[in-house]
């Protein structure tokens, strides 16, 4: 059998490398200018490799009932590791992908492509310019992946985004965002004030060295009107091979402090990461 080989390509955003994972027959990591962007296994849709993406599916599996099929929007397409992993655990879900960089869609599904009847839609778009154009009430999850390089992008972090966010949910909908930061955490604690104007219920799970202060990583937030089921997700990120604490209530506000909302006019990007800040896990 030939082994698969590596892919480089120029895309709109830098340069995509496809690397297949010796370990795993049909795995593959995406990185973009070397930075860890994804990993897939086209055997395995369900196997989360990175970290924060474990996170994600943690709640995506709490959110409802298991197999319910969802209306998920994801802003920020990767390698499509999210999609596959709703579509794999949720038959019948429809879901829309907007990635604002058309040659790295077109790298991932001419070389991994998605299985056929996924409910799966991908679109290359601005996400904030797309959020804007979408229905009312249109998405049970909302899932915000997003980077410019190695950083969100502003105009995905104001009062006035988390607003749209707010207006395409469904009342039961949740919010979730892959946030990067380190101490003080002036970036992580300001999408907290910022999405608590908007939102009754916020969480976050990150890991507990993180939230100390003692390393650059990534925190995944959760909003919502409804409560978060917190118990069930500090059980499932617990048994992680990297447990992660589930930070809620008033230690959260606590760790949120008085940071001042984001609005449109002073937003700025999430921190550059320290060189060595990612690793592959």
């Amino acid at each position: 059998m030939t082994e698969p080989i590596p892919v480089t390509r120029a895309v709109d955003h830098g340069i995509a490398k496809l690397m297949p994972d010796v370990d795993r027959a049909r795995a593959w990591l995406l990185t973009v200018d070397g930075a860890p962007q994804s990993y897939v296994d086209l055997d395995a849709p369900t196997h989360l490799e990175f970290e924060y993406a474990r996170r994600i599916g943690h709640v995506l599996d709490t959110v409802a009932e298991p197999g319910r099929p969802l209306d998920v929007l994801h802003l920020g397409g990767g390698a499509l590791t999210l999609p596959r992993y709703v579509a794999a655990t949720r038959p019948g879900s429809r879901q829309e992908v907007v990635e604002n960089d058309r040659a790295l869609l077109e790298l991932v599904t001419g070389h991994l492509p998605l299985p056929e009847r996924s409910g799966v839609t991908v679109h290359t778009a601005d996400a904030r310019a797309w959020l804007g154009q979408a229905p009312d009430g249109s998405a049970d999850v909302l899932i915000a992946d997003v980077f410019g390089g190695s950083r969100v992008p502003a105009h995905l972090t104001s009062l006035a985004y988390a607003h749209e966010v707010r207006r395409v949910l469904r009342a039961d909908g949740v919010y979730l965002a892959n946030l990067p930061d380190g101490a003080p955490f002036a970036f992580l604690r300001s999408q907290l004030a910022t999405f608590a104007e908007v939102f009754e219920e916020l969480a976050v799970i990150a890991e507990p060295a993180m939230l100390r202060g003692r390393r650059f990583g990534n925190a995944v937030l959760v909003a919502a009107h409804r409560p978060v089921d917190t118990a069930a997700l500090a059980r499932l990120t617990a048994a992680d091979a990297f447990p992660t604490r589930v930070a809620h209530g008033e230690a959260l506000r606590d760790f949120t402090g008085d940071a001042a909302v984001v609005r449109d006019e002073n937003a700025v990007p999430s921190p550059q990461p320290p060189d060595g800040a990612f690793t592959i896990g």
